[in-house]
């Protein structure tokens, strides 16, 4: 009895190990498989490194340097003094101040206008895929452009087409890109961007289950409850995506700045206000290094935090 049982727990190890050698040889061949899958993509990868981290070290270094290209004097190594004097300084926390607004305005407004065109496209009607074409345009135009086309014929005070339904309606013309720069400029961050959440939305509104939905007008649900007790619920992971990435792009915006506003100081934000520290014309190009890493920090927080809400989305779709 005693050799039936250990011959038997001989054969148990063998086949044990037999499994963790077999386990090995799996995770071994694998690991081949994966490695012969990235080759193709090694030289995308080693380009990118080399455009994207070695600028980025660069600028790094620099930021710890006291340099100034308007000074024969050699750079200076000082440290984290550029990063200590980030809370002295008033400019810079007005600019931040200005990019939140501009951040917050523009996204959250974009995600209401998409939102709504969203649900008028969720529907079937005669020209739905030239409608839908035609309100994807604006995002697909140049920020420079956009910029130029809203500030010479939008905003302008003498032939501008706001300024002549106004005048149609007996009011005064106004300058909107110098009275109210700030709000100029999401006006077009919203006309651009609205595009964009419009799709993610129309994408989560298209993956409904239909018969969920027609369960509940069965049920005598109204079109507003579905929408608030159903369809918003579903739509949530697309809105925090939307949101995410909205925050992202907008965070660095300078173009629109730059072309409407023209650097007034209610629509300055950081971008804005790193370029004027830099190439502008203040030429204190540590500190504006030091600008750049803290403006960089934000953003791979957002991008870490919206890369983790799409890992998600696909999750749950897959």
């Amino acid at each position: 009895m005693s050799t039936a049982v250990s011959e038997r727990a001989d054969n148990d190890e063998a086949h044990t190990e037999a499994d963790r050698v077999r386990a090995a040889e799996v995770k071994r061949l694998e690991k081949r498989e994966g490695w012969k899958r990235r080759i193709p993509i090694l030289p995308a990868l080693l380009y990118t490194i080399v455009v994207t981290q070695i600028p980025f070290l660069f600028t790094l270094f620099y930021s710890l340097t006291d340099w100034r290209i308007d000074k024969p004097e050699p750079r200076q190594f000082i440290g984290v003094d550029n990063y200590t004097g980030l809370v002295d300084d008033r400019f810079f926390r007005q600019a931040g101040w200005v990019s939140v607004q501009i951040t917050v305005m523009a996204v959250v407004l974009s995600l209401v206008v998409g939102t709504g065109l969203a649900l008028l496209l969720d529907r079937k009607f005669f020209g739905q895929g030239f409608l839908r074409t035609l309100l994807i345009t604006p995002f697909l135009v140049m920020p420079v452009v956009a910029g130029f086309v809203w500030k010479s014929q939008m905003f302008n005070s003498t032939f501008g087409v706001l300024n002549w339904v106004l005048e149609q309606l007996g009011f005064e013309s106004i300058e909107f890109a110098t009275r109210y720069p700030m709000a100029s400029v999401v006006t077009v961050l919203v006309w651009q961007w609205s595009p964009f959440m419009m799709l993610i939305v129309l994408a989560g509104l298209q993956g409904q289950d239909t018969s969920v939905l027609e369960a509940a007008r069965v049920d005598g649900a109204t079109t507003f409850g579905i929408f608030r007790q159903i369809t918003l619920p579903q739509l949530r992971p697309y809105l925090e995506l939307g949101t995410l990435l909205g925050t992202i792009y907008l965070v660095q915006v300078y173009d629109h700045i730059e072309v409407i506003a023209g650097g007034l100081p209610a629509a300055k934000n950081l971008p804005y206000y790193i370029a004027q520290r830099s190439i502008g014309g203040g030429n204190v190009f540590g500190l504006a290094s030091a600008y750049s890493i803290v403006v960089v920090i934000i953003s791979i927080i957002l991008a870490n935090i919206g890369l983790r809400v799409l890992s998600n989305l696909l999750e749950d779709n897959s």
